[in-house]
This record gives structure tokens, C-alpha cells and sequence, in this order.
């Protein structure tokens, strides 16, 4: 298999989205047409398209509307419709957004000037096909983290306790002092156990205030798991991971999820499984003589079938 396969899939995602733009469309439809999970296929599309997945169907309604607005005999009540909006005053409010004109006038300006829809149609033209999206990657540290070495790794089940964030994944550390006052009044330190963040949304997709992180720790198994309020106990899974030893500073984890999912998973043999993300912790960025964090990223993996 080679990344054709993943282009494949995007495409077939592509094509059922414009072929059913009238109909309620939803992530998990989106995903099954492309045959990934629908944790991992908004993060694929994205790194691959260059917009999440409801970007790119908001821009093809839109697309598509252009077309249906030359006909002046259809209403801009029907328009919606026709293209999918849950409203009238929703499809108004993307249109000017997108075109800085509310479809009516759009209508009245391509009656009054035939070049007008000539422009609105290159104005669709945006880079949207995922093999040219691909050749477009020129950011440095994208090229550095294209030639990076992933490794196959196979983890166990791991017992933890955790602190659950929700809201920015930019103050994920309130979490991480609550976690660490609990670690430390049981006396659960590095090398015995590991520090684990899990971000359970992807921030493409889910509002900025709503997405969820979990600050981990590894438990050892003789530990009593009762009486303990300010945390949560789960189990981990184990299973197959492609590995990625992560040094920069921390703004960068994002490039490097996208590379992940972009580039290296197309190209590898696997698919992304459902399992969730995990972000191994190795160092105190706060600590680190270059401010960068170092992190063992695990990107849970299948065979590809």
C-alpha cells in the first residue's frame, strides 16, 4: 500500500460530501464514507486537505450555491435548502463570510455584470485536492519532522489516575498542578511511573471551550484505588503505536500531529486505530535549558487491510 490509498479515500469522502450536500451531513457519515474512525478521520482529512472536513462541506455548499443563484427563479429560501443550510439566515451569514456579499447581492451584481460570476468561481478555486496539498508542505521544521524516524512500538495496558481539563489545550497545565499535588502525596515519580497527556478532541473540530485533555499517571499494581476524590481511575489499552520522540517547544506539538497524520501515515503500511493519542511527558519544559519539551508521542496504528 502507498499513500495513494489514503488520496483514495479522501476523494471518495470528497465526492459523497458534493453528491449529498442537500442532505444533514455529520462527521460520522464523512468518516465511514472514508473508511477511518471518526477520532482520527478529521485530523487525516484536515492534514491532507488543508481545511477540517466541515470547512471543506461549508465551502462546497457554498460552491455549489453560486450555480443555483444565476437562476433567478429559485428563492434564496430554496437555495438553502437545495445546498444543505439549516436556514435561510445560516446560508446568508457563510455566503458574506466567504464572499464578503450577502447572496442577494451577489444575485443583483452578477445581473448587472456577467464578470462578476467569472470571479466569484475563482474565488471556489482554493487548494482543496489533498495530492497538491502534499506538494505544498515547505515549513522547515515540517521537512525536518517528514524525515524523522518513527518506530513500531507495542505498549501494554496501563492502570492510571487522571485529572480531566475542559476548555483551551493551552491551560491544560491547571490539570497538571492538580495531578502533581496527588502524585506527590502518594509518591508516584518518573521512572516508575509515567506522566501521560491525552487530548481527547481535536481542536480542528470542537469548540475551543468544550475540548477535553486528561492529565495521566501510571499506576503501579499494588495501588488501592479507593478513596481518592480528586481524581479519576481508567484503563489505558495497549496495542500497536508508531512513536514519535518529540522535542521542540510546545506549540509545535500541533505541526507535528499534522505531520504525523499528513505525511508519515500515508505513506507507512498502517491506519490509525481508535485508541486514543498519548503523549508520554519526559522532561519539565519549564526546566529544560531551551524551553522545549520532550515527548513520546504514541499514534495508536492498525494494518492496513
Amino acid at each position: 500500500m502507498n499513500k495513494n490509498n489514503y488520496i483514495d479515500r479522501i476523494n471518495k469522502v470528497m465526492a459523497f460530501i458534493e453528491n449529498n450536500l442537500s442532505d444533514r451531513l455529520t462527521l460520522d457519515m464523512m468518516a465511514e464514507a472514508a473508511h477511518f474512525s471518526k477520532y482520527h478521520f478529521s485530523r487525516v482529512f484536515t492534514a491532507m486537505v488543508g481545511m477540517t472536513p466541515i470547512a471543506y462541506l461549508t465551502k462546497a455548499r457554498l460552491d455549489k450555491s453560486i450555480s443555483y443563484l444565476a437562476d433567478a427563479d429559485r428563492s434564496i429560501l430554496e437555495i438553502s435548502n437545495l445546498c444543505g443550510f439549516e436556514s435561510a439566515s445560516n446560508f446568508n451569514f457563510a455566503f458574506k463570510k466567504q464572499f464578503n456579499k450577502t447572496p442577494s447581492e451577489y444575485r443583483k451584481a452578477v445581473s448587472k455584470d456577467s464578470n462578476i460570476s467569472l470571479f466569484f468561481g475563482n474565488k471556489q478555486e482554493e487548494q482543496s485536492n489533498p495530492s497538491h496539498y502534499d506538494k505544498s508542505v515547505t515549513n522547515n521544521f515540517l521537512r525536518r519532522l517528514w524525515q524523522m524516524n518513527i518506530s513500531i512500538e507495542e505498549l501494554p495496558e496501563y492502570e492510571i489516575a487522571y485529572v480531566r481539563h475542559v476548555g483551551s489545550y493551552l491551560d491544560t497545565h491547571i490539570a497538571w498542578r492538580k495531578l502533581g499535588e496527588w502524585t506527590a502525596k502518594h509518591r508516584l515519580y518518573p521512572p516508575n511511573q509515567y506522566f501521560i497527556g491525552i487530548s481527547l478532541d481535536d481542536p480542528n473540530t470542537t469548540e475551543e471551550n468544550e475540548c477535553r485533555y486528561d492529565a495521566c499517571v501510571t499506576l503501579p499494581q499494588s495501588f488501592v484505588k479507593e478513596n481518592h476524590g480528586d481524581v479519576q481511575f481508567r484503563k489505558l489499552p495497549g496495542g500497536l503505536y508508531g512513536l514519535y520522540r518529540f522535542y521542540d517547544t510546545i506549540d509545535k506539538l500541533g505541526i507535528a500531529y499534522q505531520s504525523i497524520f499528513g505525511q508519515w501515515l500515508p505513506n507507512s503500511e498502517f491506519d490509525p486505530d481508535e485508541r486514543d493519542c498519548l503523549e508520554f511527558c519526559m522532561n519539565n519544559p519549564f526546566e529544560d535549558p531551551e524551553g522545549k519539551a520532550k515527548v513520546d508521542l504514541y499514534v495508536p496504528i492498525r494494518a492496513r487491510e
